[in-house]
C-alpha cells in the first residue's frame, strides 16, 4: 500500500519540486502537529490566514452551528442568506461609509479579478496601473498585474493595457492619467518581503488618483484584519481605497474573499450586462459564519491592541549580525538575510526545530514573519531563540 506522502505526489498537483512535505495530523491555536504528536509553532499563519490561531473555538462553533442549518443554497446573489447578511453588515459597520457594498468571492485572486472588472465598467478605461515586485493572485487576470515577469513570462500573452509604477516611488504617479480606470497596489507589498510606504507617497497616490477621477485599489489580502497593528492597514496613513480587497485573515481559516466598493460604483455590475460578475460558491454561508465569528474575536478580545508592543518584542529578540535589517508593521515583518541559499537553510533548520517560517514570492533573501496575532510573549521569545540559533547552525557548517 502506498503511503499518504507517495499518494501526495502522486496524485495531486504540485506547485514546486521540493514541497515541504509536512504531514500534519492536527491543529490548535499557533501549533500544528504531525501524527507523532510532534508540534510546530506556525509563524506564517498558513500564509496570513490564521490571524485568530487555527480552529478558534468560536470559529468552530460557528462552523458547527452553520452546518447544522444549510450549507450552499444557489449561486450568489441570488437568494437571501442570514450568514452573508450579518457578515456584510459587520464588515460594512467598521468600514469608512463610503465601503458600503460588499460582494462576497471565494479567494483574494477573485476579489482582484472582480475589481478589475468593477474599474473598467464604472470608469468607461481600459488602463490599469499596478506596481512592480506586486501580487494580487494567480489568475490570468490577476497575474496580469503581478509585477515580476519572471511568474508571468510563460503565460503570455495576458491583458492589455497594464503599466506599472515603482512603489514608493512619487515621480512615477504622474503616469496616472485620465486614461486610468485604476491603481491597485497592496497597501503593504508583501511578497516583495514587507515594503511598508511612505504616508506621503500614499495620501499623494489618492490626491492624483482624485485629480484625474482615477480608482483606488487597495490590496489587504495580506495585510487585513489586525495584523498590521489597524484592522486596515489603510488605516495607518489616513486615505480611504474606492474600492477594498479582503480575503485570507478574514474567514479564520475557511476560504473567502472580497471586493468592497460604494453602493454607487458597485451597482453597474447589475446592468449592461446584469450579472457582470459571478461567482457560484462565494460567500459560502459557512465560510461568511466563519468570518463573522472570526471578526467578533478580533474585536471583542482587542486582538489588535497588543500588535504594536508584539512587533517591539520581535525586533527586540531578533538582534543578530546576520540580520541586516526587519521590515514590516505590526505582525507582518520581514528578516532581510543575506541569500536564497541561507534563507533556505535557516528555514529548514527552524522546521527541523519546530518552528514553521518561510520566505518570500518576490524577496526570496528575506523570511516572513506572520504569526497569529494570538502569539505570546514567550512564544515569541521562543521562536526568536530559534530563528538565531538556525542562523548561527548555519554559520558553523
Amino acid at each position: 500500500m502506498l503511503s499518504p506522502r507517495q499518494l501526495f505526489l502522486l496524485n495531486t498537483a504540485q506547485t514546486s519540486s521540493s514541497p515541504r512535505l509536512l504531514e500534519i495530523d492536527r491543529a490548535e491555536g499557533m501549533y500544528l502537529y504531525d501524527y507523532a504528536g510532534k508540534s510546530y509553532m506556525d509563524l506564517v499563519s498558513g500564509f496570513a490566514v490564521s490571524n485568530t490561531g487555527h480552529r478558534h473555538p468560536k470559529v468552530i462553533q460557528a462552523i458547527k452551528d452553520q452546518a447544522d442549518k444549510y450549507l450552499h443554497l444557489t449561486v450568489y446573489g441570488e437568494y437571501i442568506q442570514a450568514p452573508q447578511i450579518k457578515f456584510a453588515s459587520k464588515l460594512v459597520s467598521v468600514l469608512p461609509n463610503t465601503l458600503s457594498s460588499i460582494y462576497f468571492v471565494n479567494s483574494g485572486a477573485e476579489a482582484t479579478e472582480g475589481a478589475m472588472k468593477l474599474a473598467k465598467r464604472y470608469t468607461g478605461r481600459a488602463e490599469i496601473i499596478a506596481c512592480k515586485n506586486s501580487y494580487h493572485g494567480s489568475t490570468h487576470g490577476a497575474l496580469s498585474v503581478m509585477g515580476n515577469e519572471h511568474y508571468k513570462q510563460a503565460y503570455r500573452p495576458l491583458l492589455p493595457g497594464i503599466q506599472f509604477i515603482e512603489f514608493n516611488n512619487l515621480i512615477d504617479l504622474s503616469m496616472i492619467s485620465t486614461d486610468t480606470a485604476a491603481v491597485i497596489m497592496e497597501t503593504i507589498q508583501g511578497e516583495a518581503g514587507v515594503i511598508v510606504p511612505d504616508t506621503n507617497y500614499m495620501q499623494c497616490l489618492r490626491k492624483r488618483c482624485d485629480e484625474t477621477n482615477t480608482l483606488l485599489i487597495l490590496d489587504e489580502i495580506q495585510s487585513g484584519f489586525g495584523r498590521t497593528g489597524k484592522l486596515f492597514a489603510f488605516e495607518h496613513f489616513d486615505i480611504k481605497p474606492d474600492i477594498l480587497l479582503l480575503a485570507k485573515g478574514m474567514g479564520g481559516g475557511m476560504p473567502i474573499g472580497a471586493f468592497i466598493s460604494s453602493n454607487e460604483i458597485m451597482s453597474v455590475l447589475k446592468e449592461n450586462p446584469i450579472l457582470g460578475h459571478i461567482t457560484t460558491f462565494g460567500g459560502h454561508p459557512v465560510s461568511c459564519a466563519a468570518g463573522l465569528a472570526n471578526l467578533e474575536v478580533i474585536l471583542d478580545e482587542n486582538l489588535i491592541d497588543d500588535v504594536n508592543r508584539k512587533e517591539s518584542l520581535f525586533r527586540k529578540h531578533l538582534q543578530h549580525p546576520e540580520i541586516k535589517e526587519i521590515r514590516g508593521r505590526g505582525l507582518m515583518l520581514s528578516i532581510q538575510l543575506t541569500s536564497f541559499e541561507q534563507v533556505e537553510k535557516v528555514s529548514k533548520r527552524c522546521v527541523e526545530n519546530g518552528i514553521i517560517i518561510d520566505w518570500f514570492l518576490h524577496c526570496d533573501t528575506a523570511m516572513r514573519i506572520a504569526p497569529p496575532l494570538i502569539i505570546t510573549d514567550n512564544e515569541i521569545k521562543m521562536a526568536c531563540k530559534t530563528i538565531i540559533e538556525a542562523i548561527e547552525f548555519y554559520q558553523s557548517h
